[in-house]
């Protein structure tokens, strides 16, 4: 067992440079790339407006959490504060559920990086590309964090140039300065349908879609807790969240209702991002967004694989994982969390194989509002934390604006969306399997909070008898 200590702290490896564009990068997944065409095709020009509304909310999301991740860095983020301001079944329950997020995560983006480089070797299996490309990363993660801050920078560092680039294309093609291209001016904002061909039922289905999208902005804050200066790096993630959204997202998605018809079947197939490039004569346009693509689902699977293993890391250390999670090697690396979440991908990756399909489905499905139920947590504690802090008169350093009026808005809005998944039978599967895990969470969560207190009262009863 050399090279194991017992201290179980994981290492402060991760630079200024690591969380920064960690920060800045790491809400762009391949969900603006590829999903984003389901989501024009739901709600028309008006996908702008569920943009807007799920970058809001993350923004808030993002400055509650940020007020109780700086007060108080920790790798478990808002389960370790759920479970402070809420209760233990709270912090456990979402523990949990965000771990199992992530390793659901993990799969489904080595499958979409194996698509991509199948078309490109169609020689080579499917399942051989997933395989590599999910070792390769755990190897990685295994040895210690700064190689995941290296990977993540330059893989982060990549999207942004490539998203900056689009942009900056698809501006000129706009004010018609490029030659041969056969889109230009606005006019598709209203000319098919107007501006909202579906009705405000569909922008609201399309929000369910982009929320997806924007999980993963909280990683900055788990991250933060190995870097340096938590409470630097956190403020200055917090503070750029703004104008991360407006650039990456709704100029972006701006650009491509503006050029394209809302309602050209290629956005839902090729991709946004493809079908703008294609039609304004970008040279190999289905190529370039392929490898933009590839690096940003590699991307979400090395942070996928992060994240998963420094939640279990943090539930081990509370006791509300197993105790083997909280190992960490020399280098402060908590290697056997980073291998069970692996783990845990595979087995169900084998499920998909092996269980009938509607298995794998409900599986899938329970991830869907599993975001929003973060969301919720998080503006919860907030509450109950600033309210605790308040009345112990500390010092505030970064607060929540317009408190508490802003974060009862936030709440009420997710349950709004939560309550409309609910009524709506497209999204009701992803509602009702996201219940029935989280039921059975809380359960289990309940009898290990109930087997600590016994153990509790029965050391204590030792204690006082020796």
């Amino acid at each position: 067992m050399s090279g194991i200590h017992n201290s179980n702290d994981l290492a402060q490896g991760l630079k200024q440079r690591h969380v920064t564009m960690l920060s800045i990068a790491g809400v762009i997944g391949a969900g603006l790339f590829v999903g984003s065409g389901h989501a024009i095709a739901e709600a028309g020009p008006a996908v702008i407006l569920a943009y807007l509304a799920a970058g809001t909310l993350v923004v808030l999301v993002m400055r509650m959490l940020a007020e109780m991740a700086i007060a108080s860095p920790d790798t478990g983020s808002f389960s370790t504060y759920a479970d402070r301001a809420i209760g233990p079944w709270a912090g456990f329950t979402i523990g949990w559920l965000y771990w199992w997020f992530w390793v659901l995560v993990i799969p489904l983006e080595a499958n979409a990086a194996a698509a991509i480089l199948h078309g490109w070797f169609p020689a080579v299996d499917l399942w051989i590309f997933s395989l590599v490309i999910t070792l390769a990363l755990t190897v990685t993660n295994l040895f210690s964090v700064k190689n995941y801050g290296e990977f993540e920078f330059w893989f982060a560092l990549l999207k942004v140039l490539a998203i900056v680039a689009f942009i900056v294309v698809g501006c000129a093609a706009m004010f018609g300065m490029v030659p041969g291209s056969q889109v230009s001016g606005a006019s598709h904002l209203y000319d098919t349908q107007g501006f909202m061909p579906n009705g405000l039922g569909a922008v609201l289905a399309a929000m369910l879609t982009t929320m997806f999208s924007f999980m993963g902005t909280e990683i900055v804050t788990i991250a933060a807790a190995e870097s340096k200066d938590p409470g630097k790096q956190i403020t200055r993630a917090t503070n750029s969240v703004i104008w991360r959204i407006c650039l990456f997202y709704l100029v972006s998605i701006f650009l491509v209702v503006a050029l394209v018809p809302w309602n050209s079947p290629e956005l839902a197939s090729g991709g946004s991002y493809q079908t703008v490039l294609s039609l304004i004569g970008v040279p190999n346009a289905k190529l370039v967004v392929d490898i933009v693509v590839l690096i940003a689902v590699t991307s979400c699977l090395n942070s996928a694989l992060y994240t998963a293993s420094r939640m279990l890391f943090s539930l081990s250390k509370r006791g509300d994982a197993p105790a083997m999670a909280r190992r960490t090697t020399k280098a402060g690396t908590p290697h056997r969390a980073v291998l069970m979440s692996t783990a845990a991908a595979f087995l169900t990756v084998i499920a998909n194989y092996v269980a009938p399909a509607q298995v794998f489905e409900f599986l899938l499905a329970s991830s869907g509002a599993i975001a929003l139920l973060v969301y919720l947590v998080i503006a919860v504690s907030q509450l109950r934390m600033r309210r605790q802090r308040e009345e112990r008169g500390e010092q505030i350093a970064f607060k929540m604006w317009l408190f508490p009026g802003l974060t009862w808005a936030a709440i009420v809005f997710i349950i709004g969306v939560l309550v409309v998944m609910a009524i709506r039978p497209d999204h009701r599967a992803e509602i009702i399997a996201t219940t029935l895990l989280s039921v059975g969470v809380v359960a289990a969560g309940l009898l290990v909070h109930r087997r600590r207190k016994a153990h509790g009262h029965a050391g204590a009863r030792v204690a006082l008898d020796s």
